[in-house]
């Protein structure tokens, strides 16, 4: 190896206050949460207008529960579900982690729906804004995967640098796939997703900027599943493929749809 580097032991408990613990995956959650509701804010407020900085406060509880729940629920179905539905009760049970950001999407999306319907808000547009946001919650939560010391790399070859040994991964050195994935899933996509939402172009073609973070996720998620150590309990489907590429592949043809399709809805 040209440089092994060692997990720092990072203590995945950020503070505590007596019996009150707070995690760093937690903490990543909220501050993802309310950088994003600071930066929609100002978003909608971009023309063509889609909704008022109240509307958006209004939305950041929708936006939590759309999170939690769908995150929780994607996990328990697409990753253990003969797991917890022998034990149901473990499904509550989410201090033992077990997030599925594909889940959290589809659950975000549903809170959108919903919301817009009920304030009379262009679905969207709104999901337009939206999807600049999530990039950022996306990074701050690889971070804290890293910082709890899982979700860790395949084996590196010997010749690759900066591989990293996981204590919990035995004494092989790993690709530090967390971190390959915040820069690619966080950094680099809300660079892209805040470059192109600056464009009067694109956002006055409703569904451009949604299809845009789609597309741009599924190809983040398959390249940076290509570092990272499967599930044990799952290991290699079809093809060789992770469970995270298989739910990401038609992310891509979604995404890639609603950008064709964007073009015959530009308003301006």
């Amino acid at each position: 190896m040209m440089s092994v580097l060692y997990y720092p032991h990072i203590n995945p408990v950020m503070v505590q206050f007596g019996p009150i613990t707070i995690r760093w995956y937690a903490m990543a959650y909220i501050t993802g949460l309310v950088l994003g509701w600071r930066l929609a804010r100002r978003l909608v407020q971009q023309s063509p207008v889609v909704a008022t900085p109240l509307q958006v406060d209004d939305f950041l509880s929708w936006a939590t529960l759309g999170v939690v729940l769908g995150g929780r629920a994607g996990y328990v179905l697409f990753y253990q579900p003969e797991l917890y539905f022998a034990h149901p009760l473990q499904i509550f049970e989410v201090w033992h982690g077990g997030m599925s950001f594909h889940g959290g999407a589809i659950g975000v999306a549903i809170a959108i729906t919903w919301f817009c319907r009920r304030e009379k808000i262009a679905l969207l547009p709104f999901a337009d804004r939206v999807a600049v946001c999530v990039p950022i919650g996306l990074g701050l939560g690889r971070i804290a995967n890293f910082i709890n010391g899982e979700l860790w790399g395949r084996p590196a070859p010997s010749w690759w640098p900066w591989a990293m040994i996981f204590p919990s991964a035995g004494p092989i050195p790993r690709f530090p796939s967390e971190i390959y994935q915040a820069i690619l899933e966080g950094l680099i996509l809300f660079t892209v997703m805040y470059s192109l939402s600056h464009s009067d172009r694109l956002r006055a073609s409703p569904g451009f900027l949604t299809g845009a973070f789609l597309f741009g996720y599924g190809v983040a998620r398959i390249i940076g599943e290509c570092f990272r150590e499967p599930d044990p309990f799952l290991g290699f489907l079809w093809g060789g493929l992770t469970m995270g590429q298989i739910l990401s592949i038609p992310m891509l043809f979604l995404g890639g749809w609603m950008m064709w399709r964007s073009r015959r809805l530009r308003t301006a």
